[in-house]
């Protein structure tokens, strides 16, 4: 039987695309050199090109240049240094979600299709179920009969049950109906699924006001949370993600899905950067337990190749 691997390791094996493209850049740049100007420029032109944007990129350099200019350095000094400095710049955002004192605390998840929205609502059925928490699932995006399905077999996997009703059905009278269902049954945490068709913006921007009003019927402070999703293989793109789901919606906390896919994982720290959205979670795999809450070390170490984790 092959040996379990910790959820750093896990994450340091899904954050490989992205770290191999960091570290074998350092190791080009730095071979046998003094911190220069040139250097530094080089520098920065690398963790651009892993997303982290181009004013986090000019911060980091900046912050190099300041501390070791004019001196010799390792790239495992350097990987060092920028690893501590983004675990820094990600630590205000690094916030759990954590569903209290509202009950149920109602989660509405939000983001474009095929970014993993149903897949999440899964894992988190499943992490608050490990809390003993009563939970429950609505399938809220009824234009997409394989995602009410896909909800269907996640509540069979983590016994669950769901809210669902046949496709096409009014995404605003299912979330009515599951918030009620949930209170009659006391459950603890709600999460709701929404359709995510950006091509028809002002239909989804209706539609999300829609739910939102039905159910602040119910409890004026609903929902307690809404959790925008988004897939890290998108890069830049998903910066523009957010302001569209913010402007159709009040988001007030980001997941970050496929990490493992991407080599571009650096732009975690530009959303981090640009927005100060909480990130609750990221998730580096398909099953429940590779989704975990952020922690900014261990992504910030295993982004730039640092071996071992954080103390």
């Amino acid at each position: 039987m092959s040996e379990k691997l910790s959820w750093f390791q896990r994450l340091k094996q899904g954050l490989s695309k992205s770290s191999s493209r960091l570290t074998e850049g350092l190791t080009a740049i730095l071979v046998k050199r003094k911190l220069d100007q040139d250097t530094l420029d080089e520098i920065e032109e690398l963790l651009i090109s892993a997303d982290l944007g181009p004013g986090t990129a000019a911060k980091l350099a900046g912050d190099l240049g300041r501390s070791r200019f004019g001196k010799e350095v390792t790239d495992d000094e350097v990987r060092i240094f920028l690893a501590d400095q983004i675990a820094a710049l990600l630590a205000p955002v690094a916030v759990p979600l954590d569903p209290a004192p509202a009950k149920p605390f109602v989660v509405l998840v939000v983001g474009v299709n095929g970014v993993g929205k149903t897949t999440t609502i899964g894992k988190l059925a499943e992490h608050y179920r490990g809390q003993g928490k009563r939970v429950m699932m609505a399938a809220g995006d009824t234009f997409r009969a394989a995602a009410v399905a896909q909800l269907a077999i996640w509540g069979e996997r983590t016994g669950t049950p769901v809210v669902q009703k046949g496709e096409g059905a009014d995404p605003a009278a299912l979330a009515y109906e599951a918030l009620e269902r949930a209170r009659r049954e006391d459950i603890d945490v709600l999460l709701i699924d929404t359709a995510g068709r950006l091509h028809n913006k002002a239909g989804l921007m209706e539609e999300l006001a829609k739910v939102v009003r039905v159910l602040q019927k119910q409890d004026p402070a609903a929902p307690h949370s809404t959790l925008l999703v988004l897939d890290a293989t998108t890069g830049q793109n998903a910066i523009s993600q957010v302001e569209t789901f913010r402007s159709l919606v009040k988001v007030n906390g980001l997941v970050v899905t496929k990490l493992d896919g991407s080599a571009k994982g650096g732009v975690l720290v530009a959303l981090a950067e640009k927005f100060k959205l909480p990130v609750h979670a990221i998730g580096v795999g398909e099953t429940a337990q590779d989704l975990q809450p952020f922690d900014p070390q261990d992504f910030a170490r295993s982004l730039m190749g640092v071996t071992g984790e954080a103390a």
